[in-house]
């Protein structure tokens, strides 16, 4: 009899249909039921001995919330019997979607075993979980969006590293990094299995983008890097695993039903009892032409469109040419933003790595840039290419026309009749929350509200380094030395100045960005350890009206 191994994940809501997707032991048919009548069912691909199903359910009411249950070949395997949290169910939004709330994150290490101190303290997306759980007709997203770091390829937890040590001699490398796809599905195994994080994934529709620690550290910081890494024994079977993990586990439940029909790499995977060699040739591909292959997607909301943006596999790196974004990748992100206006009330932009950060970070990576261009001569392009890797100065400011092409977008598509009442751009990556408001000269402000809305991690240390230095980076002083930075480089001033209106905070914490109409507001809550044996708990510390 087929097991659930994994699962179920709710990911693709709309107001008549849905999609789940589920893992399962053996070759089988997964169905989904729902309490209303409505249904869906798709019949298992594999992919490298793994048995996968993405089971699209439709005839679902609008502006309704229905109970589901999960069956294999015909035998319920979810909801968990004896199950201590409540029945998972799919929430579909009104014809009119009149509110959308986005909760959003990144940087998630697996949290810790039940009976194990966690020394990192609160997960906040199991704080949430229990919240949710506790409460059922409480208010929940109607999305969350993970920006990045959902399982550390390089940083692995004590019980992985033992796991790999079983299977492999960890003194040759990668070492206690993953190697293989198996190893992959390990790490999704140890976060998804996590009893908190598994029953809220299934009833709250989830989006996905990868960011470094989903492949490795630093990915695609620079031609150099990228070169000395393919120079490895290891680094190709990662990569590609990496690749088509992602795939597997993320990508696919991204796609709205009608694009994964038309997907030809998911048609092609599902044509073949074993489909590891069609999707295996296809992250070759996306290796050996990251142009080919597009991991960036779009969903709307209602009158809200969402823009999820690669910021790892789409760059080129030739170090005159550098940009965060290839020439078709950043055509596509321009049409479809400025496709938005007229239609919608509020354009989110998500990208895992920011677009504003505190201005001497920001000074510091364009100086960086110049020098690795060779600014400064060879001599200082040594020094500072070692310099970007050790210190990760590989945001958007370290590609800097990116940067001031993206800039110019938001500015276009904010401007004018049509423009929408915000345009927020949501990341994480940097260990800290904080909100950053940019201003353009001369008083040409575009008529949206403009905002750089960033928080991480979800799950992760936050060193006092990170605290002190990303403190120092906002402040008169900090700013002082980025110019400095930019003088000695040779880089001009930037087209925008930004100032921080809140933050910056430390902890594992998510945001909540809520829309009605035109208006918006947000929220952040942090993880908070339970006060005389209570579990811990979700606290704001900051509620702010972002447009009336």
């Amino acid at each position: 009899m087929a097991r659930l191994r994994l699962g179920p994940l709710l990911r693709y809501v709309d107001g008549s249909s849905a999609t789940v997707w589920v893992e399962a032991s053996r070759p089988c048919t997964a169905e989904v039921r729902c309490a209303d009548g409505s249904s869906g069912r798709a019949r298992t691909f594999q992919i490298a001995g793994h048995h996968y199903a993405l089971v699209p359910v439709t005839g679902l009411t609008p502006g309704t919330e229905t109970a589901y249950e999960v069956t294999l070949d015909g035998s319920s395997v979810w909801p968990l019997p004896d199950s201590p949290f409540p029945p998972s169910t799919i929430r579909t939004p009104d014809a009119q979607v009149s509110q959308v709330s986005v909760a959003f994150g990144s940087c998630r290490w697996a949290a810790a075993p039940a009976d194990e101190k966690d020394p990192v303290g609160p997960d906040a997306l199991d704080t949430l979980a229990a919240r949710l759980a506790a409460d059922p007709a409480a208010e929940r997203p109607d999305v969350l969006l993970l920006l990045g770091d959902q399982v550390y390829a390089d940083e692995t937890s004590g019980a992985t590293r033992r796991w790999l040590a079983s299977r492999r001699d960890l003194r040759e490398p990668p070492g206690a990094q993953v190697a293989d796809y198996e190893e992959y599905t390990h790490l999704y195994d140890e976060s998804w299995l996590d009893p908190e994080m598994r029953w809220l994934l299934s009833t709250v529709p989830s989006l996905m983008i990868f960011d470094d620690h989903d492949v490795i550290d630093d990915w695609n910081t620079s031609e150099s890097w990228l070169a000395a890494m393919r120079a490895t024994p290891w680094w190709r079977e990662r990569l590609l695993s990496g690749l088509m993990s992602y795939w597997v586990h993320q990508h696919l439940g991204n796609l709205p039903p009608d694009e994964l029909e038309r997907d030809e790499v998911y048609t092609a995977v599902r044509a073949t009892p074993d489909g590891t060699e069609a999707l295996r040739s296809f992250a070759a591909r996306a290796d050996a032409d990251p142009a080919s292959v597009r991991w960036s997607y779009r969903r709307d909301f209602g009158r809200v469109r969402l823009l999820m943006i690669d910021t790892r596999a789409a760059r080129v790196l030739d170090e005159d040419n550098r940009a965060m974004l290839d020439a078709d990748e950043e055509r596509w992100v321009r049409e479809q933003a400025l496709d938005s206006r007229g239609s919608f009330d509020h354009l989110l932009i998500g990208t895992s790595l920011p677009w504003l950060l505190p201005p001497l970070v920001h000074d510091a990576e364009a100086w960086n840039a110049a020098l690795c261009r060779g600014e400064r001569g060879p001599r200082w392009a040594r020094m500072a290419e070692d310099l970007r890797r050790r210190a990760d100065l590989e945001h958007w400011a370290a590609f800097p026309a990116s940067f001031d092409a993206l800039t110019a977008l938001i500015a276009e598509v904010g401007t004018g009749p049509g423009a929408p009442a915000t345009v927020c751009v949501l990341s994480g990556d940097v260990h800290h929350a904080y909100v950053a408001e940019p201003s353009w000269p001369d008083g040409r402000d575009p008529d949206a509200r403009v905002l750089q809305l960033t928080c991480s991690p979800v799950h992760n240390s936050i060193p006092a380094s990170i605290r002190i230095g990303f403190r120092f980076g906002w402040s008169r002083m900090g700013q002082a030395l980025g110019r400095r930075f930019a003088r000695h480089g040779g880089n001009g001033e930037p087209s925008i100045t930004w100032r921080k209106t809140g933050g910056p905070w430390f902890g594992n914490q998510l945001m909540t960005l809520t829309m009605r109409g035109r208006s918006a507001a947000l929220r952040l809550e942090q993880a908070r350890a339970g006060r005389q044996g209570g579990g811990p708990r979700l606290e704001a510390v900051e509620e702010s009206v972002l447009t009336p």
